[in-house]
């Protein structure tokens, strides 16, 4: 079995992702996933991430509604702008985006579009007979009404909202700029035909950073002065090879144009690597100047290559210049401007479910011992599972008592059902950091086997010290060969 297919046989079997949902109802509808237990629980520890990440550089937590007038989207540019061209089989009449259908397609002229399915015969996938000749321009946006007759659509990003929150947000912030603020909320495109499971779906979570920042402010940033000597993995549009830049350089060798947005980019980077991505698998990849959006000055993705998917965007970090307050305060009359300009906004945009599914096809050992996970400490599922080696004896009572010592500040679980080597590998197959088994020695000495997952070490810890351990373990304070030393 290769290893993507490892992956979704674990991911199903063991409760992380089910789907397309409700699978009781024929099958589900497509594009819209369930997260089981350990699904959610990874899930979290990516948000975790984000979270403290984007606070740690100063940006601010925020939360908006997931449904706007139609007006808000007319503003935004979404209402005209975010659209796919479909075309259907004329055959048994499926469904496709044109570009599904066609790669590397740039000019999303409709009457191109069209000569260029007829020239290249495409045929459908799902019959194999007909062909595609109809295209129809389809907005993404779902809709629905407020109350009884007022149009609103649900929110297709989170950083729309966040804009409405401007005039707001700059008397919090004592009318100083620049300013930062988050968004990690819920999200709806109404996809044509998804595919790629729950990496193109039609409801999702994103995680989006706003920096308010005035123009002469962009090329002469303070804050990038704190990390010029780290490295990011860079490709440029038309380079053939990712190139090792430190950020430092980026400007003077021409990949970016600002050192505010460079910063923004390093930001994005630095999450990524937070949670424990193999650094060989990640890179920073410049758009196609024909992928731009309009509004846009420049656009870097962070990458993560996948055994399915290949190279697939986990972030996106876009110079967005002052499009969209101006358009705010153009349609809502409102005034946005700081001494006679517009702000300028940089983002970052993480897609949660994408993220989390990547780390976990990340995490799979593929060897022939056994079948496991292995992910940064702090980022497993289940921190520690607690097993008494017998439930007799008061083993039972005491693994209970470490349980709920435990379990008040990390992710645990308690087990004693089946053999002790059959709890570890259960244990081992999700990614499990920790187990602690409570034996007969434990009643008497008062302390317990710890056994880390990556090297299947044990040694004997006292009990009275353990969640200190398992604290410094996870958080990095204490390596696990340096405790078995001690």
């Amino acid at each position: 079995m290769k290893v993507d297919d490892k992956v979704l046989d674990l991911a199903k079997r063991r409760g992380f992702v089910w789907g397309p949902s409700p699978n009781i109802y024929d099958g589900g509808l497509a594009g819209f996933y369930d997260w089981g237990p350990l699904g959610k629980l990874l899930k979290n520890k990516v948000e975790n991430v984000l979270r403290k990440g984007f606070s740690s550089f100063s940006f601010w937590d925020v939360e908006c509604p997931t449904i706007m007038p139609k007006k808000v989207w007319e503003a935004s540019g979404h209402y005209d702008g975010l659209i796919d061209y479909v075309t259907y089989c004329t055959k048994c009449g499926s469904a496709y985006r044109v570009d599904h259908l066609i790669d590397n397609v740039e000019d999303l002229d409709p009457k191109k579009l069209k000569a260029l399915l007829k020239k290249r015969k495409v045929k459908c996938p799902a019959c194999k007979k007909g062909s595609f000749e109809k295209i129809e321009k389809r907005n993404l946006m779902m809709k629905t009404r407020v109350g009884l007759d007022q149009e609103a659509f649900l929110r297709p990003e989170t950083a729309t909202t966040t804009y409405l929150l401007y005039p707001e947000l700059y008397r919090f912030f004592r009318t100083k700029i620049p300013f930062g603020v988050f968004q990690i909320g819920k999200v709806y495109r109404n996809e044509i035909n998804p595919r790629q499971g729950v990496f193109r779906t039609r409801e999702f979570t994103q995680a989006e950073a706003q920096l308010f920042i005035l123009k002469d402010m962009v090329r002469n940033f303070d804050k990038f002065d704190d990390f010029v000597n780290e490295e990011l993995p860079l490709m440029k549009y038309g380079a053939k090879k990712i190139q090792k830049v430190r950020l430092g350089n980026v400007i003077k060798k021409s990949y970016m144009k600002k050192e505010a947005y460079a910063f923004m980019v390093y930001v994005a980077y630095k999450l990524v690597n937070d949670m424990g991505f193999d650094s060989k698998k990640i890179r920073i990849r410049q758009h196609n100047p024909s992928e731009l959006a309009f509004y846009a000055d420049d656009a870097w993705d962070i990458e993560i290559n996948t055994e399915r998917y290949g190279w697939f965007e986990l972030c996106g970090v876009h110079d967005r210049k002052d499009y969209d307050l101006k358009r705010h305060s153009e349609f809502s009359k409102t005034k946005m401007v700081v001494g006679g300009e517009y702000p300028t906004i940089l983002e970052i945009a993480f897609g949660l479910e994408r993220t989390t599914y990547a780390l976990l096809e990340n995490s799979l050992v593929d060897d022939k011992k056994r079948d496991w996970l292995v992910f940064e400490k702090g980022m497993a599922p289940i921190d520690v599972a607690i097993f008494p080696l017998m439930k007799r004896e008061g083993m039972d009572d005491l693994a209970k008592e470490v349980f709920s010592e435990l379990n008040n500040e990390f992710v645990c679980v308690y087990d004693d059902s089946g053999s002790i080597g059959r709890r570890y590998r259960r244990m081992d197959e999700v990614g499990t950091s920790f187990c602690i088994t409570v034996d007969h020695d434990s009643l008497k000495e008062k302390d317990v086997t710890i056994r880390e997952i990556g090297s299947m070490a044990q040694f004997r810890v006292k009990i009275s010290e353990v969640k200190q351990i398992v604290r410094d373990l996870l958080y990095g304070a204490l390596k696990f060969e340096e405790l078995e030393d001690g």
